[in-house]
């Protein structure tokens, strides 16, 4: 039986979006946890989830492990959505939650691009979307930590970058390449033009939190967009005549068309240039700390994912195929400790570059050792 809410109480979902907006989440999440929390009331025939409890919450997981087949990351996001409406806004410990089998997640290498490749990908683009992907290059931004870059967290004098409210609301400084300071600037010298010209217009620009009821920093050069769109929209809530900054996947489109343009196999996306950043300052020579303060990881194990492109390793191993000569009628792999010729090359033999023991006779062949 379907419990209907009483007159006074908000809806569920109204609850989850007041208790995600208390907290102080994003808004990607306050959609993502109120899609789950949707689903899961669909899924059990839209009994309300105070009838419901661990036993419906593990099926709910298992059905879009096994039916949905989705990735282990998109299950941990169901259950967490779940886990937070139990705990925040109903106000229930699920018992038996620890039991409940969740996907582990894989841990994969990143995919990085060599230099070569950036260039080429680079050579693709034009005008702000080649800007905003040097950038992300350059920098080692975020896709939207670029997008949101505003104008007083641009410093050319300095060549910094000041990322506000990035992964986990935490805030970082980041490097401003030389060879973008001038395109910077003449960048900005547009956007100032278009600024002048919402001024006149009364078109203002979006505030975090509560800041346009406390001042005109709505007006104030510093708190534009670096990356303005070309529209102007009306806020739903104010009423108000804005400019939003520019969506990310205008930046996504041009970069798909650079990859194909530019004729590369790999699957890159934005967030592979950051990738190949972090991975080219490796290779480079730079500490794995600073480059962890650039990336803005809390962890240094999450920035040591990288050292998997590097094309050597701290223990300097090589592969056993290295130490040998592989030799065939038809001519020779190369190798380091032999240079013999198609004259004297035997079918299929092994040419080893280590030696026997001294004891070894040509009689009374060498033991091989086990492993």
């Amino acid at each position: 039986m379907t419990i209907p809410p009483t007159s006074d109480e908000p809806r569920l979902l109204d609850r989850v979006r007041i208790a995600i907006r208390t907290r102080h989440y994003s808004h990607r999440t306050e959609k993502a946890y109120v899609f789950w929390v949707r689903r899961f009331v669909t899924f059990h025939g839209m009994r309300h989830p105070r009838e419901l409890g661990s036993r419906e919450v593990a099926l709910f997981l298992e059905d879009l492990a096994t039916r949905g087949r989705v990735s282990a990351s998109t299950q941990n996001q169901a259950f967490s959505a779940l886990l937070f409406m139990y705990r925040e806004v109903l106000g229930r410990e699920l018992d038996g939650l620890d039991k409940v089998v969740r996907a582990k997640q894989p841990v994969r290498v990143p995919l990085v691009l060599s230099r070569e490749e950036v260039v080429w990908v680079l050579a693709q683009m034009r005008g702000t979307t080649l800007l905003m992907a040097s950038l992300l290059y350059g920098s080692g931004l975020r896709l939207l930590e670029c997008v949101r870059l505003r104008i007083k967290d641009v410093d050319l004098a300095r060549g910094e970058l000041t990322v506000r409210a990035g992964k986990g609301e935490k805030d970082r400084v980041t490097m401003l390449p030389a060879s973008l300071r001038e395109s910077l600037r003449q960048h900005l010298e547009h956007v100032r033009q278009i600024h002048q010209r919402d001024v006149t217009s009364a078109v203002g620009v979006e505030l975090p939190y509560a800041l346009d009821r406390k001042s005109l920093a709505a007006r104030d050069w510093a708190w534009r967009w670096v990356f303005p769109a070309s529209r102007t929209y009306v806020d739903r809530r104010s009423g108000e005549v804005r400019r939003h900054h520019v969506h990310e996947t205008v930046l996504q489109r041009a970069f798909r068309g650079a990859i194909r343009s530019a004729g590369l196999s790999k699957p890159a996306s934005c967030h592979t240039l950051r990738h190949s950043f972090a991975t080219h300052l490796l290779e480079a020579g730079y500490d794995i700390r600073t480059i962890q303060e650039l990336l803005g990881h809390v962890d240094v194990h999450t920035t040591m994912l990288y050292t998997h492109a590097l094309n050597r390793t701290s223990q300097g191993v090589m592969s056993p195929l290295d130490a040998v000569s592989v030799r065939t009628a038809a001519g020779l792999i190369h190798s380091k400790s032999a240079q013999p010729t198609l004259a004297n090359a035997a079918p299929l033999r092994i040419q080893s570059r280590y030696t026997a023991p001294p004891n070894a006779t040509a009689s009374t062949p060498a033991k091989r050792s086990r492993d």
